[in-house]
């Protein structure tokens, strides 16, 4: 974790601490006015928000333009208010429900837009038709130098158009995994009664919003240089670290409580994404189921396929006694965990008998990637607990740094799916 008031480098590669206490105090206003207009699901995303919006001030210092995928299980979840208020704080916004691709192509160069993305369910859905193109480049768009080749003008030349832009996008049910894994996610949930906001009213929000916008573009411009030149340290790893490096590197340039808030804000919603992966994806919780039974079954060393197929589709929480149109058999079992290196073999057992049967330890390695003992995994200490904002007014400034290490549970709102 990094000290208050230092980078994630131990550098503060020359910015003064004039500067430094200008900006974690600026976002800490930006962070109250979001809280004001939106009831985000969790303390930390509107952390995530509040930094995502500054990043995209420092756009042109990037190597990687993060998206935010404000996602609600329905209508009503305030996803578009959401984008309402970045409308009015990012950097140059380009918002569209429905712009052709080839708009999108053209608007995007050495200084691009922050793209919002309402309605993106429609992009992505099985109705999305031409929008092929606007879902490459999306994709594409992550990364900095990932052009996409265009036939142009009247003489038919190959063109070279730049994909490189932030992007928000909200909408109904979870994007597609490629656009969900290089974002920072945000769970919208539907009010409660008695959880209020601020209406969002053009005649006094705009000149609040704006007066934040222009306070961001007056502290972060001229650091922009500064800002390519840090190599923050990241509690996440591969892809998750791609993401959130730009919102770390603006807690960096801030100061104060905003390194360590965004870092355990980082660990908390990446951690909160792996369990939503864990629970949806089939193949994560036939390793589970399979490991129960194992439990079950005192830690045998192997188990017959069948007495395994019995106990998977005895669980009446579980999805086997449906699975395909008889339930699960012996071929789907194989099939399912060919992919871990998982497969039956000959068995001897004590009474001399042989049988398919999957032994126990071909699973270790698999259980230890895909689905690691939650009290193996759990911190002793250092845990984060999310909560949800005082609905009305923003969370009050923590008194302290927060601590950086992996909450002991599932973070974030509850699954909404």
């Amino acid at each position: 974790m990094a000290p208050d008031g230092e980078s994630g480098t131990g550098d503060r590669a020359g910015t003064s601490s004039e500067t430094a206490d200008e900006g974690a105090a600026l976002l800490d206003d930006l962070r109250a006015a979001i809280g004001r207009y939106a009831v985000l699901p969790s303390d930390e995303a509107l952390t995530a928000v509040t930094l995502w919006v500054a990043a995209s001030h420092i756009q042109p210092a990037l190597q990687h333009a993060p998206r935010l995928a404000v996602v609600g299980p329905t209508k009503g979840c305030g996803k578009s208010r959401v984008l309402d208020v970045l409308h009015e704080t990012v950097h140059q916004p380009m918002m569209t429900v429905n712009t052709s691709p080839a708009v999108v192509f053209r608007v995007i160069g050495k200084n691009p837009p922050t793209l919002l993305v309402d309605e993106a369910d429609t992009i992505f859905g099985p109705k999305a038709g031409d929008k092929e193109d606007l879902r490459g480049l999306l994709n594409a768009g992550h990364q900095r130098n990932r052009p996409a080749w265009r036939i142009s003008g009247p003489e038919h030349k190959p063109t070279a158009f730049p994909t490189f832009a932030m992007a928000a996008l909200a909408g109904i049910g979870n994007l597609p995994d490629t656009i969900m894994d290089r974002a920072v996610v945000i769970r919208m949930q539907k009010r409660k009664p008695g959880e209020r906001i601020t209406p969002f009213r053009s005649r006094y929000s705009l000149p609040e919003l704006h007066a934040l916008r222009d306070r961001l573009t007056a502290w972060l411009a001229p650091l922009r240089s500064t800002a390519a030149g840090l190599v923050p340290q990241m509690p996440v790893e591969d892809r998750a670290a791609d993401t959130w490096e730009p919102l770390v590197i603006v807690a960096d340039l801030a100061g104060g409580h905003w390194p360590s808030r965004a870092r355990a804000a980082c660990l908390a919603m990446t951690r909160n994404e792996v369990v939503q992966d864990e629970q949806t994806t089939l193949k994560t919780r036939l390793l589970r189921d399979v490991r129960r039974v194992f439990e079950q079954e005192g830690h045998k060393e192997a188990l017959r396929s069948q007495d395994l197929l019995a106990a998977l589709i005895q669980d009446a929480e579980g999805p086997w006694a449906e699975y395909g149109t008889k339930g699960l058999n012996a071929y789907h079992l194989a099939n399912l965990l060919r992919d871990f290196g998982i497969s039956p073999a000959n068995h001897r057992f004590e009474n001399g008998r042989q049988a398919k049967a999957y032994a126990r330890n071909q699973f270790f390695d698999a259980w230890a990637r895909y689905c690691p003992d939650p009290a193996q995994a759990a911190p002793a200490v250092g845990e984060v607990t999310l909560t949800r904002p005082t609905h009305g007014k923003p969370p009050a400034p923590p008194t302290g740094p927060l601590p950086v290490s992996p909450p002991g549970g599932p973070a974030g709102p509850r699954p909404t799916r």
